[in-house]
């Protein structure tokens, strides 16, 4: 795994990568490689959910850190936005094997974004009750929100470090702008009214 790691990267895909390749970095013999993993989709499958757990974690915390809506917002995206400054190469997968990598390896990141929206839910309805806000749709929104920053961070890994201030301040508005109106809209019960003249 961390010779798949090392030769992964920003610009290249884990569905590029040759068994043979990764067993001459690993120092093994390709046949060594069948007693860790049936296949390279295998061993992708696995970098995926390695990485969903750690983001998690280190999202988890940023979150448990926060003690207020506006607070849970920001900690969170900073703590993702952090994680792909710092060439972390498990989000980097994350990321990239989501648009580029084969079926398996979109299954499994489409599994991590659904363990971060049931966190995040989990979330949303325990500020809004401890808010007193309300909340249209909590598992909806959650997707909304968990799409957006991970489209935005996959766009984001080909921006240079300069850009990342920015691009943080962007998602962190956006996301405000998401809950704004998932609020809004369980406070009118959810109809929302078209005005052509607008």
């Amino acid at each position: 795994m961390e010779a798949a790691l090392k030769l992964a990267g920003p610009h290249r895909s884990v569905s590029s990568l040759s068994l043979r390749e990764v067993a001459r970095e690993a120092g093994i013999a390709p046949n060594s490689f069948y007693r860790q993993f049936r296949d390279m989709d295998e061993l992708a499958v696995a970098l995926i959910e390695r990485a969903g757990e750690s983001l998690r974690q280190i999202i988890g915390e940023a979150r448990q850190r926060a003690t207020s809506e506006r607070s849970v917002v920001r900690g969170s995206v900073e703590a993702f936005m952090e994680q792909l400054r710092s060439d972390d190469r498990l989000l980097q997968i994350l990321l990239r094997e989501g648009m580029v990598g084969s079926d398996a390896f979109k299954k499994a990141v489409d599994r991590q974004l659904n363990f971060f929206e049931e966190e995040l839910r989990l979330d949303l309805i325990r500020l809004a009750e401890a808010n007193k806000t309300g909340l249209y749709e909590p598992a909806l929104t959650a997707k909304a929100i968990t799409r957006l920053v991970f489209a935005m961070g996959a766009s984001a890994m080909d921006w240079p470090q300069d850009k990342y201030a920015e691009l943080t301040e962007q998602v962190v508005l956006m996301v405000r702008m998401i809950i704004t109106g998932t609020q809004t809209m369980a406070s009118s019960g959810g109809m929302e009214t078209l005005n052509p003249k607008r």
